[in-house]
């Protein structure tokens, strides 16, 4: 029989290709084209610590203009092996030029637009002849002078079996090492098995994989449709090495697939995965919402305010007796803080912990509250009519716990000197009721 008590209980999954996966961030090249959102050289480099302390692999940066390349150089003087620094360009050689300007890149994604709708109406191509000739010759620049990986801009909206495997087997007979990396530019890939041309992540990575032989493949998930994720963790689960991901998912639109997500998911639930340490990422999130002006939803996942906030009784009580009850990971592993509070759902045994905390915390002595102590009760009661009778519609702020526990445990006596002989409290570290003159 197996039994599931703690976090250590709780098998990890494995790769099923047993594959080695890394993560490349784009979070200061596609990250930045968030509307309202403006990097300076000082927040690059600062995300760039966190992604070093993180253990990311790969960044991609812009170099298009001196304040990028500004910060390419801040970041290269760090010294740092990871994560490598590596370049971005449209399939042009003006764009190419920039890039073989910067000393110290070594690797480049070069953007090949591969539906037909960027063919003809983004790019005024003549057709995928024109394009898969501009895509190689652009290419073939920085493959004399580093490596370059293929971008498939729109593959998820493309004509795949006719026109870009054909175009990925060249690439490959000119480079067997080249990054291909899969791109879902509107989210319209889907993480499913059984799902073909043109939408299937799995289907297109396995495709690539076994009918191609590409060695590196790499993901690169827009969020539209919310699938972004978990198609990069498809790509993964069917044969991809590499996903390129965002902090926070910050990009165009809806966004990117979020870094923290899959860092989580791979650390904590796959096996072989302590590369990564994972505790930076609740404080880098709150490097994002100050310096970048972004909102952090209470309720995100891995980052959010409320991830290890508990209210309801059940689940506070729960928590309280073992974290494994209603926490799936512990939070220091991200960063995070627990936090219990008191609102119109919460019972008398979280009343009682935050009661017993916050006379700990002013009394610097370690105190022990029961459950039934009738001034508990009364501060219960008092709570209860705020919701109940006055509709309140917030949680009580520890300023005002404080005030509850001022009032009935520190202004009320807390000892009878007549029973107890020389005013002591009836048992070392307890506050009890006191005890009424009649009794």
């Amino acid at each position: 029989m197996k039994i599931y008590e703690s976090y250590e209980d709780l098998p990890k999954l494995k790769l099923p290709y047993g594959n080695e996966v890394f993560i490349s961030d784009s979070t200061i090249r596609d990250g930045s084209q968030m509307p309202g959102i403006v990097l300076s050289r000082e927040h690059k480099v600062q995300i760039y610590e966190y992604l070093h302390e993180i253990g990311i692999e790969k960044l991609e940066a812009f170099v298009f203009n001196k304040r990028d390349r500004d910060a390419v150089e801040l970041m290269f003087d760090r010294g740092y092996e990871c994560p490598e620094i590596t370049g971005w360009a449209r399939a042009s050689r003006a764009d190419i030029d920039k890039i073989l300007e910067v000393d110290g890149l070594e690797e480049t994604g070069i953007l090949m637009s591969v539906s037909d709708t960027h063919i003809y109406s983004k790019m005024r191509l003549s057709g995928r002849e024109q394009a898969e000739e501009k895509y190689l010759d652009a290419s073939s620049m920085q493959w004399t002078t580093g490596s370059a990986q293929a971008h498939l801009e729109d593959m998820t909206r493309a004509d795949n079996y006719g026109f870009v495997f054909p175009l990925v087997k060249r690439i490959m007979e000119i480079d067997p090492d080249c990054i291909i990396r899969v791109c879902d530019t509107v989210g319209y890939g889907m993480p499913f098995m059984n799902i073909d041309e043109p939408y299937g992540i799995p289907k297109i990575v396995q495709h690539l994989k076994k009918e191609i032989g590409v060695k590196n493949i790499e993901t690169h998930i827009h969020d539209d449709y919310g699938f972004g994720s978990a198609s990069s963790i498809a790509g993964f689960w069917h044969g991809a090495n590499w996903t390129s991901v965002t902090f926070l998912g910050i990009g165009e639109r809806a966004g990117n697939s979020e870094m923290e997500k899959i860092l989580l998911f791979l650390a904590d639930r796959v096996e072989g995965f302590e590369k990564y340490n994972l505790e930076p990422v609740t404080r880098f999130a709150e490097f994002m919402e100050k310096e970048l002006g972004l909102r952090v939803p209470r309720n995100k996942a891995v980052v959010g305010k409320n991830i290890f906030a508990h209210e309801s009784g059940i689940h506070a009580a729960g928590v309280l007796k073992n974290p494994f009850n209603y926490e799936p990971y512990p939070p220091e592993l991200v960063g995070g803080t627990r936090l219990l509070l008191i609102g119109d759902s919460s019972g008398l045994e979280v009343i009682r912990y935050k009661v017993q905390e916050t006379l700990n915390n002013l009394l610097d002595v370690e105190t022990i509250v029961e459950k039934d102590d009738r001034r508990l009760l009364k501060i219960q009661k008092e709570i209860q009519k705020l919701y109940d009778k006055e509709e309140r519609v917030s949680c009580i702020s520890d300023e005002e716990l404080l005030a509850y526990v001022e009032k009935y445990f520190l202004y009320q006596p807390i000892c009878d000197p007549a029973r107890t002989g020389g005013g002591k409290l009836k048992s070392k570290g307890k506050i009890q009721e006191p005890a009424e003159e009649n009794e």
